[in-house]
């Protein structure tokens, strides 16, 4: 038992140490659980749908239906490929156009049928293509953010990994904003921010320490409702350990939310925005 209690002490100490770089670093690495390992590991059935409509399925955003017991929810996730070869295919877990829409679709199917909606975030942002451009990336991303601010039904979102820009806010409007304790949010990269600050994306380390990224800087400053613990310091480590700590909280908190009333769901909503 002491000894138990020395390496729980340990561990605080361990993990209060990491740098925000080193979140970022973590946040980022190849064999770092995706959106797909927790879906599989969560939801009893999972049944993918695809496509906006509009151009084509962007694989960027897995969309689907999934269920915990008798409770049917609707999924988007941001999803980054394993290997080289899935990453050239979901283009590196960056959303076009398309793959918001695709979402904002699927966003209003679980409204018709009252589905509570989960998003789980992972990416380096939209992607910057000129055809992205050409095909309306910010109407699609500012779309979101309006339709997901009046959506009628309850929203969690989870970042699990990189949470960035615009291409992470697009399904980031949730009614709870959950992350993991080695995720990061941020309005863009480190490297991004060094290079618009101060011209030098070398000084992306010391970028990441002042844009206050990491779970705990967002958990003190309001922007994130709960901070999801990773199992040994670390998801990849344990990944049916994180997805049960993922599970109990949706599990929770969609049972909270679904007993508010429309109207009083909203209004919580838009003052949660409204306030950080």
């Amino acid at each position: 038992m002491l000894l138990r209690k020395r390496y729980k002490i340990e561990r605080v100490r361990e993990v209060s140490k990491i740098s925000a770089w080193d979140r970022v670093k973590i946040a980022r690495e190849p064999d770092r659980p995706t959106a797909l390992d927790y879906i599989e590991n969560i939801f009893d059935d999972f049944i993918e749908l695809h496509g906006d409509r509009y151009f084509k399925d962007d694989k960027s955003i897995v969309c689907g239906l999934g269920n915990i017991g008798k409770q049917n929810f609707t999924i988007i996730a941001e999803q980054k490929g394993r290997n080289t070869k899935e990453n050239i295919e979901r283009n590196f877990g960056m959303p076009n156009p398309e793959a918001y829409r695709k979402a904002l679709r699927f966003m209003k199917q679980a409204e018709k049928f009252n589905r509570p909606v989960i998003t789980f975030i992972d990416t380096k942002g939209a992607y910057p293509g000129l055809g992205a451009e050409e095909r309306g990336q910010g109407e699609a991303i500012a779309k979101n953010l309006m339709e997901m601010s009046d959506l009628e039904t309850p929203i969690i979102a989870i970042v699990i990994g990189e949470g960035s820009s615009g291409g992470a806010l697009a399904i980031g409007m949730g009614d709870r904003v959950l992350m993991l304790e080695n995720a990061v949010y941020s309005i863009l990269s480190p490297e991004g921010y060094a290079s618009i600050l101060w011209k030098d994306s070398s000084r992306a380390e010391e970028a990441a320490e002042k844009m206050k990224l990491t779970a705990k800087d967002l958990l003190d400053l309001g922007v994130i409702d709960e901070v999801l613990k990773e199992p040994n310091g670390n998801a990849k480590t344990d990944v049916e350990k994180m997805s049960e700590t993922i599970k109990k909280k949706i599990v929770r908190i969609s049972k909270e939310l679904q007993q508010m009333d429309k109207a009083e769901l909203l209004e919580a909503r838009y003052k949660k925005f409204r306030e950080i």
